[in-house]
């Protein structure tokens, strides 16, 4: 045999082997591609997205983003959020902001308030820039036509802590010229996601976190609104994806660097807009609600997280002109929230999702945080439901054990031990060894135990997945109805490298 045949041999050999003995959820993160979640078929929620599924669906609001690296130390950036496309403080729209948990730098909390509106674009930064930010967009404002007479301006700025790893954040590194970029290429359409704009250097679950988005169509009042979601993530917790304990099911996290672990320090900044006529009382209701979409991915707000909600509406019937001295308005009644509360929820718990699965890897000189292994996530995701499908159709039963000491048996759930099945199905056991790394099986001899709620829970699963109605309530994933895909990139980004 030739030596040129000799190496091609090998070559297939090798071929072979890297195919079919390694699975793909042993690829190297960098090669995972990031998605959007509903690319993955992680939908949350019953309710329909705008067409793009993002902030800018709300007609009129405007994104910009400037991304800023500088050598091997600077990874921040800026995210603008602009509500209309006329100037924000001759035209004002009613704004309310709800504190999860005050640990934060938020500039402009107190007017608003008092006054329940905004009267600037919103920013959003990395911690110690948030003044050379609200200075450069105060500049900006000033210079704009009209404001020759304006003597205050209450600029709105918000910010999480990039320095845990990718960000040299006492260098101060945002300039004039980064908000500026912002501002100004704002605009409507597909939104960047992940490592972008102020989500540069963020982290969240031990992965790299960033900016994300997401919305939702709503109907009320004879009218079909849209509510959008823009996120800031930089948190930790105990990462859940449709009430899924991704988190503990990886056993690992992303962030490759000397010290503690994230754990669940960090913050979170979450924007909401709508087109439905809504008051700074009614806004101030639909921001509390974005708190439950957050709890749902599995955050505690710490001690030291900065979490806020900053709410408005977009509506020319309660826009408030500068200078008038009276107001004539049009709003939706209280018994007309339901809806824009749910889509306020679930189109938040979307966007954090979406800020984690379209970031990229990044490295700086602190370390690198790698982007959340996407493939492995939607296979355990998926593993869970087709866990949950596969013993509701074999009538598997539940009873409560102690995962140390299989010979208690509570009987029913409680006595602080996680619900497991008492066998494992014939047709999928490593799917349900997912949720249960640590439970021990019953022997299928066991007594039968008792239901809860007239069907069949999987332990971890049953906070979010309880009885048949919660079934018909979620689809899992795959079973999603075809979708357009939704762009990862977005218009109004700009990037700027010292």
């Amino acid at each position: 045999m030739s030596v040129r045949m000799a190496r091609l041999v090998v070559s297939f050999a090798v071929l072979l082997f890297a195919v079919f003995v390694f699975p793909p959820f042993l690829i190297p993160l960098s090669a995972q591609q990031p998605a959007r979640a509903r690319a993955l078929g992680i939908i949350p929620g019953t309710l329909s997205p705008g067409p793009l599924n993002a902030i800018t669906d709300v007609a009129g609001v405007r994104v910009g983003q400037t991304t800023v690296r500088v050598g091997d130390s600077v990874r921040t950036g800026v995210t603008a959020i602009l509500p209309h496309e006329g100037n924000a403080f001759l035209d004002r729209v009613p704004a309310a902001i709800h504190v999860g948990n005050g640990f934060g730098k938020l500039l402009g909390v107190t007017q608003v308030a008092e006054l329940g509106e905004l009267e600037t674009p919103i920013l959003l930064t990395c911690t110690l820039c948030v003044w050379k930010a609200a200075d450069a967009m105060v500049g900006w404002m000033l210079a704009q036509p009209g404001m020759a007479d304006v003597r205050s301006i209450n600029p709105v700025v918000g910010e999480t802590n990039d320095g845990y790893v990718l960000n040299a954040i006492r260098s101060r590194p945002i300039g004039e010229r980064d908000v500026r970029a912002a501002l100004e290429g704002a605009r409507g359409g597909p939104v960047a996601e992940g490592s972008v704009g102020a989500g540069t250097g963020t982290v969240a679950f031990g992965w790299k976190g960033g900016i994300g988005t997401s919305s939702r169509r709503v109907t009320g009042a004879d009218s079909t609104w849209t509510v959008g979601v823009l996120v800031q993530s930089n948190f930790g917790g105990d990462l859940l994806v449709l009430g899924v304990p991704v988190g503990r099911a990886l056993g690992r996290d992303g962030v490759h660097r000397t010290g503690q672990p994230q754990g669940a320090r960090g913050s979170i900044m979450i924007v909401v807009a709508t087109d439905a006529p809504l008051s700074d009382r009614n806004l101030g209701r639909l921001a509390t609600r974005a708190i439950a979409g957050l709890a749902r991915t599995g955050s505690v707000m710490s001690n030291g997280s900065g979490d806020y909600v900053i709410a408005f509406s977009t509506h020319p019937s309660v826009r408030r002109r500068y200078g008038a001295a009276r107001l004539v308005t049009s709003e939706l009644a209280n018994d007309e929230m339901t809806g824009l509360f749910q889509g306020a929820i679930e189109a938040t718990e979307e966007a954090i999702y979406n800020s984690l699965f379209s970031a990229a890897t990044v490295t700086a000189r602190g370390g690198t945080v790698e982007a959340i292994p996407v493939a492995e996530v939607k296979r355990i995701v998926e593993g869970a439901w087709n866990a949950d499908a596969v013993m509701r159709e074999e009538g598997v039963p539940f009873r409560t054990v102690n995962a140390d000491n299989p010979s208690i048996n509570y009987g029913q759930h409680g006595a602080g031990e996680p619900l497991v099945p008492t066998r494992p199905s014939s047709r999928d056991p490593s799917a349900q060894r997912i949720l249960f790394p640590h439970a021990r099986w019953r022997p299928a001899t066991a007594p039968a135990p008792r239901t809860i709620d007239g069907s069949f829970h999987v332990g971890l699963l049953d906070c979010r997945h309880r009885g048949r109605r919660a079934a018909r309530r979620h689809e899992p994933p795959g079973r999603a109805p075809e979708r357009a895909a939704d762009p990862v990139g977005g218009r109004g980004a700009v990037s700027r490298a010292d």
